[in-house]
């Protein structure tokens, strides 16, 4: 009879077997990535962040990457779109600040089902166009069963170099992305499994273009989007006041999900 091994990791169905857990592995990918963040309205933005974590500014920070050359995947690709919020995080054990996850699409099931289940990160499908590119103009939409419900457009208006390069590789280098693990009980209310992890992630920046991003949220019906629609429409409610920065790069992706720990 199968029996689960000790020092193995396991995703279901579990009986057909896992794989021996090595703390020093690392997911490694190319990335293509467009990133826009914007100042909105705070109040309405606390309602999606989590007690015991303090909003550090009123900003939205969204980011496409298409990711290939996947190491785990034996050089597979996927799409993704990252929504997120900057905080910190104030526990009974430590402080630290990073990104707070909101909701994460991606266009392959492989990634949502680890990212979901061994590192908390909340994924979910959508179809993600690859950039439609004419340069200088760079273009994605984001979708489900045909409805669209967000654009994103990019203008490049010239490359980064020198200062401004360092410390756009500076800030992307360290992302401390926090995702919420939450199990729903069986057949009753509430929580099997509740906890804040912290996913460690970085990227290498290899070159960067600055320009003008714009985005557009569309609110999606129930009929539209029967298991997404009102995160769709919550995230549509977030009024974009002003773009706060607008990048388009390329760079080296490292997902230590092995480094991934709870945080309390």
């Amino acid at each position: 009879m199968f029996k689960p091994e000790k020092d193995f990791t396991y995703l279901m169905p579990v009986h057909f077997g896992g794989s021996k857990f090595n703390p020093e592995d690392i997911l490694l990918m190319k990335a293509t990535a467009l990133s826009i963040s914007y100042e909105t309205d705070g109040e309405i933005l606390e309602n999606f962040i989590p007690e015991g974590f303090e909003l550090l500014s009123h900003e939205v920070q969204i980011l496409f990457s298409k990711f290939t050359e996947i190491n785990w995947m034996v050089g597979g690709q996927y799409n993704l779109i990252n929504v997120a919020a900057p905080v910190r995080f104030n526990g009974k054990d430590e402080e630290l600040e990073g990104a707070y996850t909101l909701v994460v699409w991606e266009n392959k099931t492989a990634p949502i089902l680890g990212g979901r289940e061994q590192t908390g990160i909340p994924k979910i499908y959508a179809d993600i166009e690859d950039l439609h590119i004419l340069k200088p103009n760079y273009a994605t939409t984001v979708s489900y069963e045909g409805n669209t419900f967000l654009n994103m457009d990019f203008e490049a208006t010239g490359n980064i170099a020198g200062t401004e390069l360092e410390e756009i590789r500076s800030q992307f280098s360290v992302l401390n992305t926090i995702g919420w693990r939450y199990i729903p009980k069986v057949g009753a209310p509430g929580a099997e499994l509740s906890q804040f992890i912290l996913y460690p992630q970085g990227m290498d920046i290899k070159t960067a273009q600055k320009g003008k991003g714009n985005l557009k949220w569309t609110e999606l019906t129930p009929m539209q989007n029967p298991s997404q629609w009102w995160i769709v429409n919550s995230l549509a409610a977030l009024p974009i006041k002003k773009i706060t920065q607008s990048i388009l790069y390329e760079a080296d992706a490292t997902l230590q999900s092995r480094g991934s720990r709870i945080i309390e």
